[in-house]
């Protein structure tokens, strides 16, 4: 178990992807149960606050804590989970501060290590998984195995096998009456909600062409420290390193992707595409590239044209729809053709607004899943970069069958990642046709 000094023993693979039987018996030891299809009220045994655990602890599982307390008075934090301790006592701080009455985490509720979540999740009605998404399928499974409801961060997975364990998951909580929320929050967004429902309700006719759009600048560095191990580095800078972030076709994009699925109802068939590393590739930039092209065909033949860069220039998040009777900003609600429209509804905070509809759920015993169109938007981003990895075209099928795992085989501070610096501090980047995709 962890120690809480940030430096547990090492934990095998099998024994990280295999905690459920110590969850279950965490939460029947406490005799309490979260609501579940057969209990409408939403409330556990005997009380009716829901106890929450947040296992991540940075600034996006700051975030969804600090909105799921905003849902009601009923909703308490009551453990944290962490890599690293400074982050947790950091994360505590702010959610103390602006729901001092909702925050109870005594020093024996803030888990530390890579098997923190296990007792974290033991102590809770709610969980929200917001770690590097390379850990969200195994953080998932326990959760569900434990007979907790949960919201996780997107991306669900980063390679086909943990996509596939979260689909099953998903099938899981179903059968036991847990609600799920995932973040994509657009889909919780008023603006697009409306905006989508008119385009597929035929507002620029038959969809021909999409575009979509994750350019920025890139994101943060963090030094390497000379205390720290690789692992220790390498976890510090979760987004460079594909074990950890999937590439940030697979971390950002991925929102984007998903509103084009959305807008077709449906996900790619195929796909090809290229990409590689100009601007970002120093030493710090770790294994990624800083910029993706993928073309995704569609069953009906359509295409949406997909880029996302880490590179200085336009920037953009966005997304765009060409009709046979018009085209769509979707990404700014606007409709032009033969039915022009533009939204003009009050746009709430999508954060909040996905949170409300779990607590929602929970409490009133809603049917409420998000993991299939997640873990598939998912899939699709992991199928973008296999194309821009091999400058193959590859089927959805190939793709979900692949049985490359790109975690690791055992968990540990001292222990090394499957990505390691040559003698210079550079680490490998994919080059196509000879790095393994599938």
């Amino acid at each position: 178990m962890n120690t809480g000094t940030g430096k547990p023993s090492p934990v095998s693979r099998r024994d990280f992807l295999k905690s459920t039987s110590a969850a279950l018996a965490g939460g029947m030891l406490l005799g309490r149960v979260p609501a579940a299809a057969g209990d409408a009220s939403g409330e556990t045994a005997g009380d009716p606050t829901l106890r929450v655990a947040v296992i991540g602890c940075g600034g996006r599982g700051t975030g969804a804590a600090a909105q799921a307390m905003n849902t009601g008075r009923d909703v308490k934090v009551v453990a944290m989970a962490e890599s690293f301790r400074d982050r947790l006592e950091a994360s505590l701080e702010r959610l103390q501060a602006a729901h001092p009455d909702q925050v109870d985490v005594p020093p024996e509720h803030r888990f530390v290590g890579f098997d923190a979540y296990r007792d974290a999740i033991a102590l809770a009605d709610v969980v929200i998984l917001a770690t590097p998404p390379g850990f969200r399928p195994a953080h998932f499974e326990a959760a569900i195995a434990a007979g907790k409801h949960v919201f996780m961060e997107k991306p669900v997975a980063v390679d086909a096998p943990g996509v596939r364990r979260v689909l099953a998951a998903g099938e899981r909580a179903k059968e036991k009456g847990l609600k799920v929320g995932v973040g994509f929050q657009r889909r919780h967004q008023p603006g697009y909600l409306e905006t989508i429902a008119r385009l597929q309700d035929g507002a620029i006719g038959d969809l021909v062409s999409m575009r979509a759009y994750w350019n920025s600048a890139g994101v943060w560095v963090r030094p390497r420290q000379p205390e720290w191990t690789e692992m220790e580095y390498q976890m510090r800078n979760w987004f460079y390193f594909n074990w950890l972030c999937g590439d940030h076709i697979v971390e950002q994009h991925v929102h984007n992707i998903d509103v084009v699925n959305w807008v077709k109802d449906a996900f790619p068939v195929a796909a090809q595409g290229q990409g590689g590393r100009r601007f970002r590739t120093g030493k710090d930039h770790g294994e990624i590239f800083d910029h993706h092209f993928v073309e995704f065909e569609y069953a009906d033949g359509s295409r949406l044209f997909s880029q996302c860069r880490h590179q200085p220039g336009w920037a953009t998040v966005s997304e765009y729809a060409q009709g046979t009777r018009g085209t769509a900003e979707i990404h700014r609600y606007v409709i032009a053709g033969e039915r022009s429209w533009r939204f003009d509804g009050e746009d709430r905070n999508p954060y909040q607004a996905e949170q409300d509809a779990l607590f929602d759920a929970i409490r009133n015993n809603k049917a409420f899943n998000e993991v299939e169109y997640s873990a598939k938007s998912t899939l699709a981003a992991i199928l973008g970069r296999m194309c821009t990895y091999s400058n193959e075209r590859l089927t959805w099928d190939r793709a979900f069958a692949s049985d490359l795992d790109i975690g690791p085989s055992k968990l540990g501070w001292e222990l090394p990642p499957p990505t390691l610096p040559d003698e210079e501090g550079r680490y490998p980047i994919p080059v196509p046709g000879e790095t393994r995709v599938v």
